[in-house]
Order: structure tokens, then sequence, then C-alpha cells
């Protein structure tokens, strides 16, 4: 039995992975539920393996002392009010991607954190993917070199058959195809990067395919990014696609080049007409069940225990991330005019 105490707000797909990965963990046990839908507590506590107390109120959740961290996985339009509420309610706070729908929303979120003392969350789970683990390892480990171009990509789409689409066609909770699933990518990039964007400039289109017709946004986007001191990069954002699930990744530096899950070293002195194999498992699903949650929430519970910030995904890393993807749609909307970050 852990000793930090969640309560989830929304109960959905992604909260059921949520639930699993936090019961997981060495400190976290979820004990509460809040929804809109009235739920069974009899039937939801079997179906996770412990008593789960469900709220109707969400702010009577927020007022039990017996909570300590809040799990928000609602739908994106509701972000800011609940996070913000749980905030000051003094609640730590996991909070599902995107933070917000925007730039002003996100300032609000942790702006409240930071005046209440408590801590934050983002989930970008997939900084804490072995692929990434692996693939940070290597640029650190200097194999690569000094990085001057990087690309990762999303390819994903999300139709009928997954479980977002029902409410990811809607703009209001959609956005974009970078804020609403693109999101992952862009931001892997921006670790494996490193550094500072100064300017991105952003294209977008659509599908023709009757399976998208629904979206009220255009479902594939490039952004091209330009970082401090001269470094390029790209993200692709696909979510109108038909084909498996990819996560394209390509880094190419001064001693060599990643693509993927296959690496080029000059500094190992192999054979350069030849890929070496690295040994890590890929992102190649979208299912919520297989994303690296109980590893980034790991992370939160300790840092929460130490008293710091969480890696890789506190509020303000997060944040930065949103930072350029509202820019980047910003360019978008004006054609792919540049658009300079502050």
């Amino acid at each position: 039995m852990g000793s930090t105490n969640v309560g989830i707000i929304g109960y959905g797909w992604a909260a059921t992975a949520h639930i699993a990965a936090i019961n997981a963990t060495r400190q976290g046990r979820v004990t509460a539920v809040w929804s809109s839908r009235p739920l069974d507590e009899s039937e939801l506590s079997a179906r996770h393996g412990g008593p789960i107390r469900v709220y109707r109120e969400l702010s009577a959740m927020l007022a039990d002392p017996d909570i300590h961290v809040v799990d928000i996985t609602s739908y994106p339009s509701q972000h800011r009010e609940q996070a913000v509420a749980a905030a000051n309610a003094k609640k730590h706070v996991i909070l599902e991607k995107p933070m917000a729908n925007t730039p002003e929303e996100v300032r609000d979120i942790v702006a409240a954190a930071e005046a209440n003392g408590v801590r934050g969350c983002v989930c970008f789970e997939c900084r804490y993917s072995n692929q990434f683990q692996v693939t940070k390892a290597l640029i650190d480990e200097g194999l690569l070199g000094t990085i001057h171009y990087g690309e990762v990509d999303y390819y994903h789409g999300i139709g009928p058959w997954y479980g977002q689409y029902r409410w990811n066609t809607g703009k209001k909770d959609g956005g974009s195809a970078l804020l609403t699933a693109g999101c992952h990518a862009l931001d892997a990039l921006l670790m494996l990067m490193g550094g500072e964007v100064e300017m991105v400039s952003s294209l977008s289109t659509k599908s023709s395919s009757p399976i998208f017709a629904p979206y009220e946004y255009d479902t594939s986007s490039v952004t091209l990014l330009h970082f401090k001191g001269g470094r390029i990069g790209k993200t692709a954002a696909i979510v109108d696609c038909l084909q498996p699930y990819y996560f394209h990744t390509h880094l190419v530096g001064s001693e060599g080049s990643l693509l993927d899950d296959r690496f080029h070293s000059m500094k190992l002195k192999a054979d350069k007409g030849h890929w070496s194999r690295l040994s890590m498992k890929m992102l190649d699903s979208g299912d919520v069940s297989d994303h690296p949650y109980q590893a980034q929430f790991q992370a939160f519970f300790d840092a929460l225990d130490a008293g710091q910030d969480m890696p890789l995904t506190s509020f303000r890393e997060a944040a930065r991330t949103f930072d350029v993807i509202f820019a980047a749609d910003r360019s978008a909307a004006a054609g792919g005019q540049p658009v300079r970050l502050a």
C-alpha cells in the first residue's frame, strides 16, 4: 500500500491506464475518482484492486485532506479550470497532455501551482520511454557529436477505431494536429536537441479521406524549428494517416547519425556503409496501456518525496514545449509565416 493518495478527475480510457501505472509505483495509490458519469464504487474498487471512493462534486474531492495528488485526465478544454482549482486546494497535479488549449491557460496553471507551493507532472511520458532514454544516453556519451539537425515525427491515424476520436475531431478539445498528439514528437525533439527555440514556421493540410472528414481542423502539419546558435529541426504531426503507428526519429551530428533504433558513430570506427542497431523498446503503439506512465509517475512521486520539481516533465519544462507548439500553430494559421518566440 502506497503512502501517496491520488484522486482521478475524469474516468475514461486514459484514466484506466493511469490508475494501473500509479498503483504499480512504490508510493502511489488511487483512492478516489470524480466523474461526470455515475460510477459504482464497489465495481470500480473491484476492478482496480483497492477501495476507491466516487465523488460527484469535484469541490468535495478537492477538499478531502486524505488526497495528496490529483490526476487530471478530462477533456483538454477543462484542464485549466480543474488544474487551477486543484492547485488552489494545495494538491499536487498530474496533468494529461495538452496542458491546456491556449498560452494564457498554460500560464495560469503554472502560476497557480507556484503560488500554492504544489508540484506538477505533465504526461509527456515519451521522455521516459526506453526508446528516448537510450537515445538521450547515446547523445550524452558524445557518440553523435554535436547535433545540428534533428527530426522527430508523429504518424498515428486517429480515426473512429481510436478512443480519443469521439472528442478529438472538434476544435474545442482537439485544437490542432500538433497540440492533440504531435506534441509528443515535438517535445521529444526538444529533449534530444536541447537549447532554446528562437523561431518556428509551420504549414498544415488535411486528408481527403472521408474517415477524417469530421475533423474541424487540419490534421497534418509540418513544423520547422530554428534554434539559437543556428541548429535546425523538424516535426511532422500526422493524425490522418492510414498506416501503422510510427514515431520517426532522425538525428544528424558531427560524429554520426541516428535513425530510429539504428546509429553510426565515427568514434566507434565502424563501417559507415552499415548501421549499428540499438537494443531498445520502440514507441510503436497508440494504445494508452503501452505508454510508459509508470516510469514517469515513479519519478514524480520520488521528486515529491524529495521536495523537488520532477525531472523532464515538470510544469515549467512542459510549458516551454507548449510555447513552441502555440507559436507553430500561429504560423500555420498565417500560411507558414515565421513566428519568433520571446
